[in-house]
């Protein structure tokens, strides 16, 4: 048992490595955009299936609570959060429909909208990008494997270099984590 422990730890942090070796200028670049939409008073819409949903859940509250120091709330939404939304949607136009839905509803040109698919072709995700790109969002994917459809809809693709769900959405939250760090260190100071 402790070799497959020993091995699951060893392949989480190869995946990770390659993966911030790849984008880590991208992730700057991501950070910069960020920071500037909060800064101009526009708001991040995450959204995502599953253990995606709970990422984006997760760094949406990182964002309206703190990350590690206090300061003011930042504006962020998980779209899969409000369950009467999810389900008179999901009920009355079909679940592909759950997030586009809201992203119509809450997003606004120069808003961030973060579509999370460890496999890139979660048809929810893909509806809600496609709503996001005509209502003028920056749009950015985190995804797995060769990025599937997602990686080629968004303004801004981070796919992680597995196959594997658990160590994609291990970096995908390790990601969101950095990029906390980065936007409190611009917006609040670095930490003394």
């Amino acid at each position: 048992m402790k070799e497959l422990v020993l091995n699951a730890f060893d392949e989480s942090a190869d995946v990770k490595r390659r993966f911030v070796t790849e984008y880590a200028d991208r992730i700057v670049l991501v950070a910069q955009l960020l920071i500037r939409a909060i800064q101009e008073g526009h708001k991040v819409l995450l959204f995502g299936n599953g253990g995606s949903s709970t990422d984006a859940s997760h760094i949406a509250a990182e964002f309206v609570g703190r990350y590690h120091r206090d300061r003011a709330p930042y504006p962020a939404i998980a779209l899969a959060t409000d369950m009467a939304a999810v389900t008179c949607i999901g009920n009355d136009y079909g679940y592909d429909e759950i997030f586009s839905r809201q992203v119509r509803a809450h997003g606004r040109k120069g808003d961030v909208a973060i579509a999370i698919s460890t496999s890139g072709n979660s048809p929810n995700v893909l509806k809600a990008v496609a709503a996001a790109r005509e209502g003028g969002l920056i749009t950015i994917g985190w995804t797995g494997g060769k990025g599937g459809k997602l990686a080629g809809l968004v303004d801004h693709a981070f796919i992680v270099p597995s196959t594997v769900t658990a160590r994609i959405q291990e970096s995908h939250i390790t990601l969101g984590h950095v990029l906390c760090e980065l936007i409190d260190a611009a917006l609040i100071g670095k930490p003394s």
